[in-house]
This record gives structure tokens, sequence and C-alpha cells, in this order.
């Protein structure tokens, strides 16, 4: 969250951040009138602190004087003074409720190198890597749920019966490759640094607004029980959208040391959330769905690191696609497409060539986003306490910290089922990912299990 400090002294700062944000349910003059309010019931209560104190000393010396009609005009001064402190007190406590409540709907504001723009068509394509030698692919490349059920390694249908629709299960190769790419990336991401955590997949409301899913976005998360209507609080449990929420918060309210940082934190998780997706193709196959595998790196460093660490973990994330031989761009986020809690954000996406996009390179197919790294300067750590100590005798400032995919495991499938399918409908195993699949080279698939498979490729 933005300090009231800083809303307090900038506020034409924050008015344009709302702007390019695209923020406009946020009252800002409201908000400045109520820490306004609020600061001046603060000086009103300490100059009646200060009066009722002095009144009780002289209380005392009245009485000790034998002043006794002095001593009990005082005596009843002191009771107003107690009504009217109480009075105040009152008041202010429930504008430092909406102050706090308001300031959590304050976005992050852009750092000053985010292009400026209105929506994700103003993005900016940084660079492209892997299009000079592209595999030769067939004609036509199979979208992957078309392949997935040829394979019999996708099962959308049973996926739907069991739970609903935006499920799925991976069969046989397919569940290989999803737990392959996952040891995978964790590996990669090992030689990189960075420490495994295993977190725990329900997180409290407090740890969602840690991070800046909430309050604005409880409509996108599963509640485990209740439901997202009704008001939330400390005691509500959510499924995990991302590690992001149970890895940033694992050190809330906690002082690091400069000694500790940066820290740098891997943790795989499955991941649940409630988008449902655009039409079309956006909702067909493992693209959007309810439920996703993807390993998340979390960052806590200096302030002063942050830029150069948020480059670096922008070359850790895309380690997995180049060794993957896959390829891919990387998109920086304009301001109106930036995000409620980011400064700075570069997409990582993956070219799938399966279906013919328009807002696919020269040789067709779509971009899939793999992995958004952010930098959220101290947003997510004022909002979560999370800070460190630059050096033992000095006081604790707040840290910045930074995430990103590495990677969102069922886009990244899907890119491989496309870009390495080959002409008979078997799918290439990348080189990298072999040792992980007992050294296969094809996926060839199987037959189908059941009698409504009879007449639909099973052999028997």
């Amino acid at each position: 969250m933005l300090s009231r400090q800083f809303v307090r002294e900038h506020p034409d700062v924050v008015r344009e951040a709302l702007e390019k944000k695209g923020v406009d349910d946020v009252d800002l003059d409201r908000i400045l009138e109520v820490d306004a309010e609020w600061r001046e019931l603060k000086a009103e209560g300490d100059d009646l602190r200060h009066e009722r104190n002095e009144v009780s000393r002289e209380i005392g010396q009245l009485k000790q004087e034998g002043k006794e009609e002095a001593a009990e005009a005082a005596i009843e001064r002191s009771g107003e003074l107690k009504a009217e402190l109480e009075r105040v007190e009152e008041r202010a406590d429930e504008l430092e409720t909406e102050l706090e409540r308001s300031l959590l709907e304050l976005p992050q504001v852009p750092h000053e190198s985010v292009p400026v723009g209105a929506d994700e068509t103003e993005n900016v394509e940084r660079r492209r890597e892997g299009f000079d030698d592209l595999r030769e692919l067939p004609d036509p490349v199979v979208p992957h749920y078309d392949l997935g059920e040829d394979l019999d390694i996708l099962d959308f249908e049973r996926g739907a019966k069991v739970t609903g629709g935006g499920f799925y299960f991976t069969k046989g190769e397919g569940a290989m490759l999803e737990h392959a790419l996952i040891q995978f990336m964790l590996e990669v991401h090992r030689e990189q640094g960075y420490t495994d955590v295993f977190p725990p997949i329900p997180v409290k409301s407090r740890s969602m607004e840690g991070t800046g899913q909430f309050p604005k976005f409880t409509e996108d998360a599963y509640r485990v029980g209740g439901s997202n209507e009704e008001s939330y609080d400390d005691d509500d449990l959510w499924l995990c959208p991302t590690a992001e929420v149970p890895v940033t918060n694992m050190y809330r309210d906690e002082i690091l040391l400069d000694d500790d940082l940066p820290v740098k934190h891997q943790a795989y998780t499955p991941n649940f959330r409630r988008e449902a997706g655009e039409h079309g193709t956006e909702t067909r196959g493992i693209v959007r769905v309810h439920q996703f595998n993807k390993v998340e790196l979390v960052n806590f460093v200096r302030p002063e690191e942050s830029y150069d660490r948020f480059e670096g973990l922008v070359d850790e994330a895309e380690e997995v696609l180049r060794r993957l031989d896959l390829p891919y761009r990387i998109l920086e986020m304009c301001t109106g497409d930036l995000g409620f809690t980011q400064t700075k954000k570069y997409d990582i996406e993956v070219w799938a060539p399966g279906d013919d996009m328009e807002d696919g390179p020269d040789e067709g197919g779509r971009w899939l986003e793999v992995s958004s790294v952010s930098n959220f300067e101290d947003f997510q750590a004022r909002r979560a306490g999370l800070r460190y100590r630059p050096e033992r005798h000095e006081s604790a400032e707040y840290l910045h910290t930074l995430n990103g995919s590495g990677l969102a495991v069922p886009r990244v499938m899907v890119a491989i089922l496309e870009y390495y399918q080959n002409d008979d409908g078997t799918v290439t195993v990348p080189e990298a990912l072999r040792p992980y699949m007992g050294d296969r080279e094809v996926i060839e698939g199987h037959d189908p299990v059941g009698e409504s498979a009879l007449g639909a490729g099973r052999k028997d």
C-alpha cells in the first residue's frame, strides 16, 4: 500500500497513477479529507491529554494546600476533559479505520520508465528469442486440445464430470510431462540460488490482503466455506491463487537482517482461480483453467537493488524456455495493463503454433503468457509488515518484493505439444526434459479405456 504520508504529500502523483492505471472507483479527495480531519483530531487529542495531565497535577496541589473548592472545580474540569477526549478518540478511531480501508484501494504508482498506454494493445514488445532456427512443423499444426485427446493424455470430459468446467485430467505421458516440467523448473532455479519452500495451500484473508489480492479481487478467489459475497476476516481461508501469497507472507510482520538479503524462494503449488476466460479458443484446452500448476519465484531485496534484481528475475524465468528451446518474447506492460500492485512488469510469452490467431507472430499461432515478472517496491511490504534492519543499531525499513512465475506449467505444456509435434501425431520430448521422463524421446500416447472408447481409436 502507499503510505499515508506519501498520499498526503504527493496527491498529484497519486491522482496521475489512478488515471494511468484506469482506476476510477477510488475517491482520493475523500481520502485526503479523512486524513486531514484525522490529523486535526490527533492534535486535539494530544492537547486534551496535556491539559488533563496539568489539571490532575493541579488537583493534587490544591488539595495539599487545602483549597477544596478550587480542587472540586478542577476535578469537574478533569471529567469534562475525559469526556471530550473520549469523543475525540472515538471519532479518530472511526476515521483511522476508514483511512486504512481506503488506502488499501489505492494502486501502486507506476515506475517512471513504464510506457504510458490505455490497455494491453499498447504494451511494448522488447525482444523475441528462438525464432532464428524454428523446427519444421506439420501443416497444419494440431491444437493441443485436439492432439491431447487424440493421444489420450488430456481428458477434459472426465475432468468436467468430476469437478466442473475448467478442470481436467492429464493421463499417462501427459501426467509424466507435467511432473517432469515441475521437477525441471525447480532444478533450474535451484542452480540460480533459489531455496525451495512447499507452502500451505489454504491462506488467510490477511495473507491475501498482504499481497494485494484483497480487497480488490475477492471475486477471483476460491473460498474454503462461505461465499465470496460475505465479508471476510482473518479466520477465513481461501485456496491459494498463486504461491506469491503464502511465500510473501512467510515473513509477515517480521524484521530481516541486512545479511539475510536477498532472500530468493521458489515454490511449486497447485493454484486456484475462478476467472472463466474469454469466449472461443481461450476456453478450450488448458490455457485458461480454474486449477493449474506453477512454480513461483519470490524475492525479498534491499530497495536500492530491486531494479537490478528485477532484470535478473526476468532472465532467471526465461532460462526455462531457453533450455526447452521454445520460441518466446518479452513484453513490457504499459500503465493501463500494469496491474494494481506492480510498479513495473514484464510478461514472458511463449509461442504456441496450434491456433492461427491474429496476435501471433508472422509464422501464425498465438502468444501465451507463462510468467509475469513484477517489481512491487515496498507496496506489498507495507501491507504485510515486511521490514529489514540495514544495521543492527539502525531503525527497520521496508524492503522490496518481486516475483515471477518460473513458469506456469499448463501453458508450457501447450507450447511443447504444439511446437514439438510431428507429422505422425506424436510429440518429440525436448532434450532437456528427457532425464525427467525416463529418457523418453517421443510421446506416442496410448489407447483410451472404457466402452465409450470403442470405435474412437481403441485398437481392440
